[in-house]
């Protein structure tokens, strides 16, 4: 852990993308994922697409790991944080690179991310979750956040505003410290919960970013259906 007020110099900030089926927007995320400070390495982790996902994020930049099929978030989530410590360790990193966690969706919003980063790299904090400042209409009547909320209140007595905001920085030793993580998408609110019962700071910072509106075909109804059936497994094994 870095003293307080002690910044790691530029280039100490991997981003891992978890991406499926993202090629309409997967580019312009990755394009200004590269730009943020701080960021030497964006890495894609395709999680089984099948359209060209994988194609448009090497063209924009990003060093692209494919899925040969579908193992979910939080396993895409493993492979890019592995990736990202084979690099560190190839390149003999004194100190391992910090771990953004983005969503494929963000588009050119993901310019905003930046702040996540500044409590982590500044020691102040051990993960952020990024709260939206921009409001998004969902398709669905909130039963997979008020599930996610009200678990993790239970359970450390504090809830961030968006418990399944994927949008999270991490330093090494913290990810290493949730491992391993939980299934699919119940991820998010499992790394609060371990996390903070390890006595780990989490920050939450308030970034105008924004991703695609979930609808209500049933397509997105399916999706989730995944999501409640995920965070209630997370949340039934850590009570």
């Amino acid at each position: 852990m870095l003293p307080r007020g002690d910044v790691p110099p530029a280039g100490d900030i991997a981003v891992v993308i978890p991406a499926k089926d993202e090629a309409d927007r997967i580019r312009d995320t990755v394009t200004a994922a590269c730009a943020l400070g701080g960021v030497d390495l964006v890495l894609v982790v395709d999680d089984g697409s099948r359209d060209g996902t994988s194609r448009a994020a090497g063209l924009a930049g990003a060093t692209v790991v494919r899925h040969a099929r579908t193992r979910g978030k939080a396993a895409a989530m493993e492979t890019g944080a592995e990736m990202v410590r084979v690099l560190d360790q190839r390149e003999d990193r004194v100190t391992p690179r910090h771990l953004l966690f983005l969503d494929a969706d963000l588009g050119d919003s993901a310019a905003f991310a930046g702040p996540l980063t500044e409590p982590v790299t500044g020691g102040r904090a051990d993960m952020t979750i990024a709260a939206f400042s921009a409001t998004v209409k969902l398709g669905g009547q909130g039963i997979v956040v008020g599930l996610s909320a009200a678990g993790i209140r239970r359970a450390i007595g504090w809830s961030p505003a968006q418990p399944l905001n994927g949008q999270r920085c991490l330093t090494r030793a913290a990810f290493e410290a949730a491992r391993p993580l939980a299934a699919g998408f119940g991820v998010e609110t499992a790394l609060t919960i371990d996390l903070a019962r390890q006595g780990l700071r989490i920050t939450e910072v308030e970034v105008p970013l924004a991703h695609r509106a979930t609808g209500t075909d049933l397509r997105s109804q399916l999706h989730r259906a995944r999501q409640l059936a995920d965070v209630a497994r997370a949340l039934a094994t850590r009570r």
